[in-house]
């Protein structure tokens, strides 16, 4: 083998950060030890791992994405190793997990501590995004797991069902809507929509009405599920989500009440995504039965469970 673990973890760096400056930070060695380690790789795999910019700025070619997703394989494996040789059951290393930025505020904290606090050798690191960015990052071997929903998943990547969450309405007090224990999609469709405007997400929201054949009034759109929850706590119009936070309230102190959707609504269904053809790591692997331990239909991290009644969102 004419190339090193080392080498191979420069190029991740890189690869990862699309810039030589971040790559030799994050590695905490010099930018020329960065490009040396990249031209060697690319001397002796024959091929083009990058296409360079101007300012140091990095894009991965294909065979580069291969590489990348291969190189992270190798080096979990490597650090595997060494794992095995340290006390037993003990575990080591960091994983990068991917969260719907949705449900991040109130899953996350939970989960990743708790993982944290039974294996102090252990680290996680998170990002968060929208779920089309998610699978993305995924593809490109920038995340070890997600988080997140089962939408739009494709066969190259795996889906572990953990938990299904049903859509609901959400307005605010000064809403007549939130005095009724049900509404349907066609009195909705006749009142104001704060939209969550994320990829993917918004056509789940939107595909509601269109399969009744019906056209929301879209009066505002926002990626910020907070500034939506504030604008419906406000008086705007109405909202519809998955997730139920503990607090029935929005930022600016308002209160916010649940109101169900009558009929049969496609519920989304929250577990964990991996890139299909990706082995699971000895820690990957237990991050995952951590995930099935702490979330379900009865319980989820830093929030009701399915189907479990608010106290006090009621009018």
């Amino acid at each position: 083998m004419r190339y090193t673990l080392r080498q191979l973890e420069y190029f991740v760096a890189a690869g990862e950060t699309g810039s030589i400056t971040l790559a030799s930070e994050r590695a905490s060695i010099s930018q020329p030890a960065i490009s040396a380690a990249i031209a060697h790789l690319e001397r002796e795999l024959a091929a083009q791992l990058f296409v360079r910019h101007h300012a140091q700025g990095l894009s991965l070619t294909p065979a580069g994405r291969n590489l990348l997703r291969e190189a992270k394989q190798l080096l979990r494996q490597a650090a595997a190793l060494y794992s095995s040789t340290a006390e037993e059951g003990r575990l080591r290393g960091a994983l990068s997990v991917g969260c719907l930025v949705t449900l991040a505020p109130m899953v996350m904290p939970e989960l990743c501590y708790s993982f944290m606090k039974a294996h102090p050798g252990t680290e996680i690191h998170q990002l968060d995004d929208h779920q089309e960015g998610l699978l993305e990052r995924l593809r490109r071997a920038e995340i070890d797991v997600a988080v997140t929903y089962d939408l739009q998943v494709s066969t190259d990547v795996s889906f572990e069902r953990l938990a299904s969450l049903s859509p609901y309405v959400l307005c605010g007090a000064s809403d007549p809507l939130h005095r009724r224990r049900t509404v349907s999609l066609e009195l909705l469709a006749e009142q104001p929509m704060i939209l969550l405007d994320l990829p993917i997400s918004r056509e789940y929201f939107l595909g509601m009405f269109r399969a009744r054949r019906l056209e929301p009034r879209v009066f505002w759109r926002s990626p910020h599920q907070e500034v939506v929850r504030t604008m419906v706590a406000n008086g705007y119009g109405y909202a519809l989500f998955n997730a139920r936070p503990r607090a029935a309230v929005a930022l600016d102190g308002r209160r916010l009440h649940e109101v169900a959707l009558e009929g049969e609504q496609p519920a989304a269904v929250l577990g964990m995504a991996t890139l299909a053809q990706l082995r699971p790591s000895r820690l990957s692997s237990a991050f995952a039965a951590h995930c099935r331990e702490l979330i379900s239909d009865r319980h989820i991290p830093g929030m009701r469970p399915p189907g479990a009644a608010k106290r006090g969102t009621r009018g």
